[in-house]
C-alpha cells in the first residue's frame, strides 16, 4: 500500500479549499473542488489558466512552461501544468 500525501491549494480568488493528489495538477485539484478557473488547451501554451503563486511551491513536467523568466520569478504559474509540492495559495489572473 502506497502512503499518499495530500497537498492543500486554495484559489484566493474564489475563497476555494481543495485537497491535492500529488499526481493530480493544480488545475485538476481545483476543478474536482469546484472552482470555475479558466482553462483552454491544458497542456502549458495558451496561458488561459495563469495565475499568481502567493505561497507555496510547484513544479513542472515540462523543462518550460509557457512563462517568461520575469513571469516566473514574479510567481505566476499555469495552473494545467503545475503540480503542487506543498500546500499552496494562488490568485487567477494576471497582475502587473
Amino acid at each position: 500500500m502506497q502512503n499518499t500525501t495530500l497537498l492543500t491549494a486554495i484559489s484566493e480568488s474564489e475563497n476555494v479549499q481543495v485537497d491535492v493528489e500529488p499526481t493530480d495538477t493544480l488545475l485538476e485539484a481545483l476543478e474536482m473542488g469546484g472552482s470555475n478557473w479558466p482553462s483552454s488547451c491544458r497542456n502549458g501554451t495558451c496561458r488561459t489558466c495563469i495565475g499568481q503563486l502567493r505561497q507555496g511551491e510547484v513544479r513542472y513536467e515540462m523543462d518550460w512552461p509557457g512563462l517568461s523568466a520575469q513571469e516566473k520569478e514574479q510567481g505566476y504559474i499555469l495552473a494545467c501544468v503545475a503540480y503542487p509540492c506543498t500546500p499552496v495559495v494562488v490568485r487567477q489572473g494576471y497582475y502587473d
